[in-house]
């Protein structure tokens, strides 16, 4: 007589789109995916999310665009992308094959801009959803100003996130998520103003803004002087945040923010997301998602969990 297998139930929703399981890889840290599939079958991810695409093709920001800090990474990238139609006609064909949810980081410097990027990805076969990248900390959020201190990202307020939001809401009816940033004083209501404009999710959280300085030269060490900083150091905030939202909103909480193993990703579900973004790890890894995925699932075979919505929110208060 053979062993019984135990069925396991790793999908979840979010939104239209249904995922097999809660891995995602998050945007800017895979690609356009092609690198990666010498490492492990990308069809048994979750989802993708891909690199932000804006309206028009962008160059990025000056080197050094990336630095190492303790347990974490610095990056000031600036959004390099080859603009909406060139995502389309290059890179969707690919993305089509692979038999998975494909979700589209995009990115406007206003409102009409992400309705704009958005109604000409919209026209496009194989895409599942949208991440609105609210929150993007390495680049001006307006083209009328280069004193920096004058700008402003979407994600730091309620109105814009709910105009923005809902502005988007109205051309599409594909999932939506809005991707939040951490520097604020409560990432909740940046949520709850997402939610009420139509979001399907929220993605939280992104990085902190942050900088590195050469003590010998006493210049900062990347060109854009300010980056992004992720990793392992920002993860018990990201998870603090996640549970503090997960427990105000209605809809799902994607977490990400340094999570390099089962362990982490595990932490963020019981805390309240529905799903999770492997990103940094990616750079040291290139395994780390299916790391992540086969961990999961031996823990739920040892804690005799048959559903991934056991885990969810399960936190004991």
């Amino acid at each position: 007589m053979g062993v019984k297998t135990q069925f396991l139930d790793t999908s979840i929703r979010i939104g239209k789109i249904k995922l097999k399981n809660p891995v995602l890889v998050a945007s800017g840290t895979f690609g356009h995916g092609k690198e990666f599939e010498k490492f492990f079958d990308l069809g048994r991810l979750g989802g993708i999310v891909t690199k932000t695409i804006t309206l028009k093709p962008r160059l990025g920001n000056p080197s050094p665009r990336i630095a190492e800090t303790p347990a974490g990474m610095l990056n000031a990238i600036g959004l390099q992308n080859p603009g909406a139609e060139k995502f389309i006609e290059e890179k969707m064909p690919y993305f089509r094959k692979l038999g998975i949810p494909v979700i589209v980081s995009a990115m406007g410097y206003s409102v009409d801009e992400f309705v704009k990027v958005v109604e000409l990805l919209n026209q496009a076969e194989g895409i599942d959803g949208f991440e609105l990248n609210l929150s993007c900390p390495n680049v001006p959020y307006s083209s009328k100003t280069e004193n920096l201190s004058l700008v402003k990202m979407f994600a730091h307020d309620e109105k814009m996130i709910e105009e923005v939001v809902s502005a988007v809401r109205q051309i599409t009816d594909k999932t939506l998520i809005a991707k939040l940033g951490p520097d604020v004083s409560d990432i909740s209501k940046m949520a709850l103003a997402a939610e009420r404009a139509g979001a399907d999710a929220v993605s939280l959280i992104n990085t902190f803004i942050a900088m590195k300085i050469d003590i010998q030269t006493r210049k900062p060490v990347l060109g854009n002087k300010t980056g992004g900083l992720s990793g392992p150091c920002i993860r018990p905030i990201a998870v603090r945040m996640v549970w503090e939202t997960a427990k105000k909103v209605k809809i799902p909480v994607l977490g990400m923010g340094g999570i390099s193993t089962a362990e982490d990703a595990i932490e963020f579900l019981v805390a309240g997301a529905t799903a999770i973004q492997v990103g940094t790890a990616n750079f040291i890894n290139p395994q780390a998602s299916m790391d992540v995925l086969r961990g999961i699932e031996e823990f739920m075979k040892k804690e005799k969990i048959n559903n991934i919505k056991g885990l969810i929110g399960s936190v004991a208060l």
